[in-house]
């Protein structure tokens, strides 16, 4: 499978200092190993480049390879660099070029670098602080470090069936390009480490924000690139959307564990979304590519029921609405039912076969889920409704 996208040059450098998955020791090819730099800021590095690599467009700070890299558990990844900068001014509209960028700069050797070097992309990584522990445009150790622990979490590329597209590397820009790029703010500089993460995504296809391929702005586009060519083929896909998307609603009760103080600890979300922080892989799967948002909470017995339950609600319209576009297009593609609650029933039931954490009880006219937990704690399982018929 080749992915679509607006195609970004990218110049490559190798990294000279590494965060490393310790899972994933093994990959260590040079375009793991390296950093990415569009051309607007290859005047700052005093090397030059290993090469230049093609990538597309992935979000507004990253990019990917268009072709497959590894696979892994049957699955293609592609290779996905975040933090290679952004196109355009954070507080406007306007294009990051050149003559932009350097207004914004004190030092004159800066501005003369800038001034000088007719780039032929308008994309920087800046020093203005954003989002907290990230540069705009670029990537921070802070964000990076959390992204890392909660991929460590994985058997590869799952935490108890919450899969997620695992952060391989995170390597470190230069330092004179570092203390560049940090001269390039507009009101706040960032003080942290700026860095690249090297991830592995199984496609570039999120859910309805972030991409030009979504399944919420055009399923049809993303039909024909995963090649859902059958009604059986399209079958297996809705099976394993509705499945990693259940485990990724009870994320906190799959990984719950007791603390040495009587706490309940498990991960949660901050500042991260089904709909623009996850792809979908070409079988269904849904993988969590922004890890910087999920870290391990602590709280009270008193209080899991009350996470499970908003866990849940947090990411439930997203998923449904999600699959709302599919199976619209399933029906359009090969004149399956229309009775949208008997295919989710249908789907539901085999989905969630074979997950330990989930059953499925039929009480009267309504559907709920089972929901269990990581300890087998059955005074903490919780029902919740999931469809009435």
């Amino acid at each position: 499978m080749h992915l679509l996208g607006k195609n970004i040059t990218l110049y490559r450098y190798k990294a000279e200092a590494a965060l490393k998955n310790e899972m994933l020791q093994d990959l260590d090819e040079p375009e793991i190993c390296s950093i990415y730099i569009p051309d607007s800021m290859v005047p700052f590095i005093h090397n030059n480049p290993e090469e230049k690599i093609d990538f597309i467009e992935d979000d507004n700070r990253s990019a990917i390879l268009p072709d497959p890299f590894v696979s892994i558990g049957g699955i293609r990844y592609f290779l996905s660099v975040k933090g290679i900068g952004s196109t355009t001014d954070p507080f406007s509209m306007r294009s990051l070029d050149r003559f932009h960028v350097s207004s914004l700069v004190n030092l004159l050797e800066i501005k003369e670098k800038l001034m000088d070097h007719e780039s032929k992309s308008n994309r920087f990584i800046t020093g203005e602080l954003w989002l907290r522990g990230s540069p705009y445009g670029g990537q921070g150790l802070e964000h990076a470090t959390i992204a890392m622990k909660a991929s460590s979490y994985a058997n590869e590329t799952s935490i108890n069936g919450f899969r997620i597209a695992p952060l391989v590397r995170v390597n470190f820009i230069p330092e004179e390009l570092e203390r560049a790029v940090k001269e390039i703010y507009w009101y706040r500089k960032f003080r942290g480490r700026i860095v690249q993460e090297i991830r592995l995504v199984p496609s570039n296809v999120r859910i309805y924000f972030h991409s030009n391929n979504t399944v919420g702005s055009n399923a049809k586009q993303v039909f024909d690139l995963f090649g859902l060519d059958t009604e059986e083929k399209t079958f297996m896909f809705e099976v394993n959307f509705v499945r990693s998307a259940i485990a990724m609603l009870t994320l906190f009760p799959r990984t719950m564990s007791r603390t040495p103080d009587g706490f309940y600890s498990g991960l949660d979300f901050y500042d991260v979304w089904l709909d623009k922080d996850a792809v979908i892989a070409p079988d269904g799967t849904i993988f969590f590519v922004d890890l910087e948002g999920i870290e391990a909470i602590q709280i009270r017995k008193e209080k899991v029921r009350d996470k499970i339950e908003e866990q849940i609600f947090r990411s439930l319209y997203e998923f449904m609405f999600a699959y709302e576009q599919i199976d619209h297009e399933r029906r359009n593609r090969f004149n399956g039912s229309w009775d949208r609650k008997v295919q989710f029933e249908i789907l539901l039931k085999e989905a969630m076969k074979l997950d330990p954490f989930i059953n499925i009880i039929v009480d009267g006219a309504t559907l709920k889920m089972l929901v269990k937990n990581a300890l087998g704690d059955e005074e903490l399982n919780m029902e919740f409704p999931i469809l009435d018929r």
